[in-house]
């Protein structure tokens, strides 16, 4: 689910623990949701009609109407408790849709604890997150309350980063088709995705490689802290955030570098022997053992 959002704020980050993060025993309270990436139409295609990836993973092409009737198409590759969502150049409305673009959702597991989130973001240093509800239309042009969402910005260059909770309401509705609570309170990921992923090879994520702007870099450190994430700074300006089952890395480069660059995926038996897919201008290795790898490689970007 991309976030379309149309915000400004000025907001500082800083860094450091929060003293409710540390009230709060230092519990992870945000997980790896789904990431996002925005590629050049001949991988964008490759992908939708790829054979292979349909037998890999519960696969899906569909387009969403979200908040304000803003629509995106996208390719999904949906796992457990966490999936991919990829696009062509200008599936996603503005900026949002240009080549390079790329974001990545953080979730909550609990209810209540996005709220909590919020508190340790201010204590960051976000005076004024900006908070906001996304909505989801089946079709029948009524808008059913998705989930509740905060970013630490509205202004970014090609990346984007927002922390969520997904609504009462949705997983009330059967159009959703999610499942029953595994406990009080759960909104979690396992219970938003179905269980077709174990007709399937690909089970979930459990690391993605991003190259991103040093701005972007700078807003999105303090959401992953505030979530309870790791963060461990690397030479060059990087940064690994680590928490909940998947390494998150994101490299620091100009703005014509951006990009989703890597994809690991854990699987749910293991191959004997090596395949390699070439999909667009990426490639798909998956095996030997219970692990695959997605690279992608420089998009067709304009040049002069």
């Amino acid at each position: 689910m991309i976030m379309v959002v149309a915000l400004a704020l000025a907001g500082a980050v800083q860094g450091g623990v929060s003293s409710a993060q540390a009230e709060d025993g230092g519990r992870q309270l945000l997980f790896y949701n789904h990431a996002y990436g925005v590629f050049d139409r001949a991988t964008a295609d490759a992908i939708e009609h790829s054979a292979y990836l349909r037998d890999f993973a519960n696969f899906q092409v569909r387009t969403t109407t979200g908040a304000g009737g803003q629509t995106w198409t996208g390719r999904y590759l949906m796992g457990r408790e966490t999936y991919l969502e990829l696009f062509g150049v200008g599936d996603v409305p503005g900026k949002d849709g240009t080549l390079g673009a790329a974001g990545t959702g953080v979730s909550a597991e609990r209810a209540g604890d996005l709220a909590t989130v919020v508190t340790r973001l201010r204590e960051l240093g976000i005076s004024d997150p900006v908070e906001f509800q996304q909505t989801r239309d089946f079709g029948d042009g009524v808008p059913v309350p998705w989930f509740d969402a905060v970013l630490t910005t509205g202004e970014y260059d090609l990346f984007n980063a927002w922390g969520s909770e997904y609504r009462p309401e949705y997983f009330a509705d059967p159009r959703g088709n999610t499942e029953p609570a595994a406990y009080p309170g759960d909104v979690g990921r396992e219970r938003y995705l179905s269980d077709a992923y174990r007709d399937h090879l690909m089970r979930d994520v459990t690391g993605i490689r991003l190259a991103v702007t040093a701005g972007d870099l700078a807003d999105t450190v303090p959401l992953l802290e505030a979530g309870g994430f790791a963060v461990r700074s690397l030479p060059g300006g990087g940064v690994v955030a680590k928490g909940g089952g998947t390494m998150l890395r994101f490299d620091a480069v100009p703005a014509e570098r951006a990009g989703l660059r890597q994809v690991e995926m854990s699987l749910n038996r293991p191959v004997s022997s090596r395949h390699v897919e070439r999909i667009g201008h990426s490639d798909l290795v998956v095996g030997p053992g219970s692990r695959a790898v997605w690279t992608f490689g420089d998009q067709d970007r304009p040049t002069g």
